[in-house]
């Protein structure tokens, strides 16, 4: 059994700054102590409105990060030009919708257009050198398409598991389990987050096909009154313990 690793989203340290337009707090000084407090990487999205994260964040964090960077991107070409610049450890596709307060879903694979362009964004970042995943809902379909271009990692959505409660949670955390070993057993590497909290992390990290976790808001949320090293401390723990408990 694989050890889980925790990625900490450090986007909405950089929310708080742009809401002022300062200086302050600095992602990146964030993500030197989310390290200290046992990330095992950092990932970070680069929107295409920029409403958070920073070219000159992707920059230093390059630079800074002393485990990996995975880098969160919409299928574009401005965006997938600076990732094969920057050329970080993962790079994991996303959708991306102006409106939208956070990521609402997964990718949609369903049509061969959406494929088509997600494969041609694939090939780009693997030419590159760049480690390769897409954030999808945990769908059969979806995992089988993913498969299918050659990338090297899915991340399935767990925001509906996170927002639903007791029998319809259940259901969700199976399909969660489903996905995952659909995709371990296509060769694919598995990830999953969104809407990942102190109380309901367990039962996911608990899902043996998975080895990547990527958290931040619920983190950084915990940080504003324990201090992010200790917030990301408390995290780590719960998903070894749940890790353990196999």
């Amino acid at each position: 059994m694989k050890d889980m690793r925790l990625y900490v989203n450090i986007d909405h340290v950089a929310t708080v700054r742009q809401a002022r337009r300062t200086d302050e707090p600095d992602p990146v000084r964030a993500a030197f102590l989310a390290e200290l407090g046992g990330a095992d990487g950092i990932t970070v999205h680069l929107r295409e409105d920029r409403r958070h994260i920073q070219d000159r964040d992707v920059r230093l964090l390059m630079e800074t990060v002393r485990t990996c960077v995975n880098l969160e991107l919409a299928a574009t070409s401005e965006i997938l030009d600076l990732a094969c610049e920057w050329k970080p450890m993962q790079a994991t596709l996303v959708p991306e919708k102006r409106q939208e307060v956070t990521t609402e879903g997964g990718l949609d694979l369903s049509t061969a257009e959406g494929r088509a362009a997600i494969a041609r964004a694939v090939e780009r970042l693997r030419a590159a050198g760049i480690r390769t995943s897409l954030f999808i809902d945990p769908d059969d379909a979806a995992i089988r398409a993913s498969a299918d271009m050659g990338v090297d990692a899915v991340e399935l959505h767990t925001g509906e598991y996170a927002n639903t409660r007791g029998e319809e949670r259940r259901g969700r955390l199976a399909r969660l389990g489903q996905g995952a070993s659909l995709a371990r057993s296509l060769g694919v590497d598995v990830h999953a987050g969104h809407g990942l909290t102190y109380e309901n992390v367990g039962p996911v990290a608990a899902i043996g096909e998975i080895e990547e976790l990527n958290i931040g808001h619920s983190i950084v949320s915990r940080a504003v009154f324990t201090g992010l090293e200790a917030a990301v401390r408390e995290m780590a723990t719960l998903i070894r313990r749940a890790r353990r408990a196999l």
